[in-house]
């Protein structure tokens, strides 16, 4: 067995996590519009989901079929390699393209992601400053609803793009 040098031991950070009961805010959502549901998650009339608070993401713009998250990249991000998880990318870009589909939904229908895919372009850092992760619709049918993402930095370059298939529940 080989023998690992390991580094001094290291000032350990921190960082405080609340949320408000996500169940309380998925039963107003169940008496909203997907739309209108949106726009008070981004007024500050719903809190937050447990998610968002968790990854320090935020609802930026909401509109019919268009939605936009914001997130800094931070320390907290990162995974054993020394960059932002991939999964944060994936994350935001879930989230971006699912709610962009939730904005064009009528009250009492609902949706959850049946497929992903995301295409890395390059990584992200905490010195990449903060990001865009826009979604938009691309088709909604009777069932099913397909919607892409972009996130790009303050500049306009891309670090990831992706789509979605969602499946819509009555």
């Amino acid at each position: 067995m080989e023998e690992i040098e390991t580094p001094l031991k290291q000032p350990v950070r921190s960082r405080n996590v609340s949320w408000a009961d996500p169940q309380a805010s998925a039963e107003l959502g169940k008496q909203l519009s997907g739309l209108a549901y949106l726009q008070a998650l981004h007024n500050g009339e719903i809190p937050p989901p447990p998610i968002a608070e968790l990854m320090n993401m935020r609802l930026a713009e909401v509109e019919e079929g268009r939605v936009v998250f914001t997130l800094e990249p931070a320390e907290f991000h990162y995974n054993p390699i020394g960059s932002v998880h991939g999964g944060v990318a994936a994350t935001l870009l879930d989230s971006c393209m699912g709610c962009a589909i939730q904005s064009v939904l009528p009250l009492g229908t609902g949706y959850t992601t049946i497929e992903l895919k995301v295409n890395y372009l390059r990584a992200l850092s905490s010195q990449t400053g903060l990001v865009y992760a826009e979604g938009k619709i691309i088709h909604r049918g009777g069932r099913i609803a397909t919607a892409e993402g972009r996130i790009t930095d303050a500049s306009g370059k891309l670090y990831a793009h992706g789509t979605t298939t969602c499946i819509l529940l009555r």
